[in-house]
């Protein structure tokens, strides 16, 4: 019986990059289907009736909202390829750890750096630089967060890398002179392609967060 996945996406949701990536790695075929959120389709509504946000899987029918339980369930469904979580209980924990303070702070964070100006757009761009740093710290020397295989945390931060030329020039801050293992750990990711083909060019999303900017009137 042949499986039915799809995947309600918008081009540039980092929380929409994770579940491509996490499918492309266990080598799942789905269908794509492109939202526009201002005009939200019927199916993302009846999907995703309590947030009606992407992303949406939808496996034969069953709808999983929320990214890092939509990789969760990817990694569970599709055992046999590229093991995102790993086996050991405690590892797993640190994992969902680092997961949720990339979404809570990180992705938080570089959210708000276009989204504000004055101070605080200053007090946003500190805690981004802290939160950057404080991943870098936790990275430390190994090739992956995990260790030596590409992993839940990997998945978890990587989309936010096409956006860093957008918050760097929002900031006017460089994350490669000032993390810069963070960045060559982004780069060793984008080698993968699984991920460099589920990442948009920094260019469009850059263009896409000064439009926003326009839209919440700071620029």
């Amino acid at each position: 019986m042949s499986e039915e996945v799809t995947l309600l996406d918008f081009w540039a949701s980092p929380y929409a990059m994770r579940c491509k990536i996490a499918l492309a790695e266990k080598g799942v075929n789905y269908e794509n289907k492109e939202e526009n959120l201002k005009r939200k389709s019927p199916l993302l509504l009846q999907m995703n009736p309590v947030h009606k946000k992407v992303p949406v899987l939808i496996h034969n029918g069953k709808p999983i909202c929320e990214s890092l339980n939509i990789v969760q369930y990817i990694d569970e469904t599709w055992k046999g390829n590229s093991p995102l979580l790993p086996a050991d209980p405690y590892q797993r924990a640190q994992a969902r750890f680092w997961a949720d303070f990339i979404d809570k702070k990180a992705f938080e964070s570089g959210a708000k750096l276009w989204k504000t100006k004055g101070e605080e757009h200053e007090k946003m761009k500190l805690e981004y630089i802290e939160c950057l740093k404080v991943l870098e710290g936790e990275l430390g020397d190994k090739p992956y967060f995990g260790g030596e295989s590409f992993g839940f945390e990997d998945v978890s931060l990587i989309p936010f890398y096409c956006w860093f030329y957008a918050c760097d020039s929002c900031a006017n801050f460089s994350v490669e002179a000032s993390c810069p293992k963070l960045v060559c750990w982004a780069k060793r990711c984008m080698e993968k392609e699984s991920v460099s083909k589920s990442l948009p060019d920094p260019q469009k999303i850059y263009e896409y967060a000064m439009h926003l900017r326009k839209v919440v009137g700071v620029e």
